[in-house]
């Protein structure tokens, strides 16, 4: 069983900025060898806009979680997301390892990961309605339907809470900071 001390899964609702602060955090440590952000495997075209992912069919996914593949895999919203296992390695060689995840997956992931981190990322709901408006993806409805199915807050003695309602900048300092403190002193560069 990998050690998960240094894996940090980020959730939250669509609209409240994952993405945006994962990638503020990509720049802060993107000459930094003991940090990996995980590239999840989407059952979305390449291209299709979002996160910067592994594009696969819904039978290569399917393929891929026979090989077990994945460390992580869950469906959401119409399609298939998986984790690939080379976090694992990373978590081996005593990397912080940084996924985005749903909430879904949290309590399996705590078995298999003892110790891991958990960052809810969250705005208010008039932040997330003025967003999810912004995008112009959904209808009214759709979106007061999102909002309707976002739920309490991510609980756990696991759980460190960043509020993505005012500048991002901040939101990414925090995150920043989380991660900082997980960093081991060194990595084995051959590895």
């Amino acid at each position: 069983m990998p050690e998960g001390r240094r894996l940090v899964l980020v959730v939250g609702a669509s609209g409240v900025g994952k993405d945006s602060v994962l990638d503020g955090a990509r720049v802060v440590f993107r000459a930094d060898p003991r940090v990996v952000f995980v590239r999840r495997v989407i059952t979305r075209p390449a291209g299709s806009g979002g996160e910067d992912h592994i594009a696969a069919t819904p039978e290569d996914f399917a393929a891929l979680c026979r090989a077990q593949a994945f460390s992580i895999h869950w469906p959401a919203n119409g399609l298939a997301y998986g984790l690939p296992r080379r976090m694992d390695d990373d978590l081996g060689h005593g990397r912080v390892v940084v996924a985005n995840v749903s909430r879904q997956v949290l309590d399996d992931a705590r078995r298999r990961y003892p110790g891991l981190t958990v960052c809810a990322v969250t705005a208010s709901t008039a932040t997330l309605r003025a967003r999810l408006a912004a995008r112009g993806r959904e209808s009214s409805a759709e979106i007061e339907a999102r909002l309707a199915r976002v739920g309490g807050p991510t609980v756990g003695h696991d759980v460190v809470t960043i509020a993505n309602d005012g500048d991002l900048t901040d939101a990414v300092a925090a995150f920043a900071r989380l991660i900082g403190q997980l960093l081991p002193v060194s990595v084995n560069p051959a590895t």
